[in-house]
């Protein structure tokens, strides 16, 4: 089977779909017909310009295009995941890209290497959107984690300093804080799973039947998938809420909640 393309003309027949979130801004005032606009054009520039871009990587020969679009990726996932919370601390930058690259990495060359086998493991065709896939679901939950442990600190200060009073390190002190924290940011993708096949028909098993590939193949696929993001939430989320840890206790383990300030323009987009 072959895949159908889709024409300008189709895509603008698709924009039309964007009318009914309008319609329901419209009539519940909700005031986001601008935040509509401004997400559809950016989703529509954005995608056009990464199959630009893909064109162009998949052209050339060895790993450093592969590298180089990989290591813009992980440094714009680990910038959106904070620019979702609403609280910030100094550092909480740096960390989150780091712990991005980290998990992000970690998984995708394991799954590269290990499961799939490519060879070479560059191969763009499976590296950029193993690592897509994966890097999309782990900024979700690192935002989840970060809003969550860092909404913690600010709310719980009062019973954490009494911990730290009576002799508590800052890990026993936190550590309702930090389990809460992770386990938030795991949901999604836990729910993700026990969805799958029956309620919806993820997003790589999709493409591949869309494409003409084999319905086994495409399940296989998609389960491996699968077992990769979730890798990758569970450290992306345990890095980042044991990172906001880090930086939220001092060297003489005081919860320092001054160094944490609110900001005006968290995105949950």
């Amino acid at each position: 089977m072959a895949l159908i393309s889709l024409t300008p003309l189709d895509l603008a027949l698709a924009s039309l779909l964007i009318l009914v979130n309008a319609g329901i801004g419209i009539a519940l005032r909700l005031g986001i017909g601008r935040r509509i606009l401004v997400a559809a054009t950016r989703s529509v520039a954005q995608l056009l310009l990464l199959g630009l871009v893909l064109v162009w990587v998949f052209k050339q020969e060895g790993p450093w295009a592969v590298l180089l679009m990989m290591a813009i990726m992980i440094a714009l996932a680990g910038f959106e995941a904070v620019r979702r919370t609403t609280h910030r601390v100094p550092g909480i930058y740096a960390m989150s890209m780091g712990v991005m690259l980290a998990s992000s990495l970690v998984i995708t060359l394991y799954g590269l290497t290990a499961v799939i086998g490519t060879k070479p493991w560059y191969q763009p065709q499976y590296a950029i959107p193993i690592l897509g896939m994966v890097l999309g679901n782990t900024l979700n939950g690192i935002a989840l984690g970060l809003e969550t442990v860092l909404d913690g600190f600010r709310r719980d200060r009062v019973q954490i300093e009494i911990l730290l009073a009576h002799g508590a390190t800052p890990a026993e002190a936190s550590r309702d804080v930090v389990r809460r924290a992770v386990r938030v940011g795991m949901i999604p993708i836990l729910n993700a799973m026990v969805a799958a096949g029956v309620i919806s028909i993820p997003g790589m098993m999709t493409g591949q039947i869309l494409a003409g590939g084999d319905p086994g193949d495409a399940a296989r696929y998609q389960i491996f998938i699968l077992f990769a993001i979730a890798g990758g939430v569970a450290l992306g989320t345990m890095g980042v809420v044991f990172g906001a840890r880090r930086l939220v206790f001092d060297d003489r383990a005081r919860l320092r909640v001054d160094r944490m300030h609110r900001t005006r323009d968290a995105s949950t987009a």
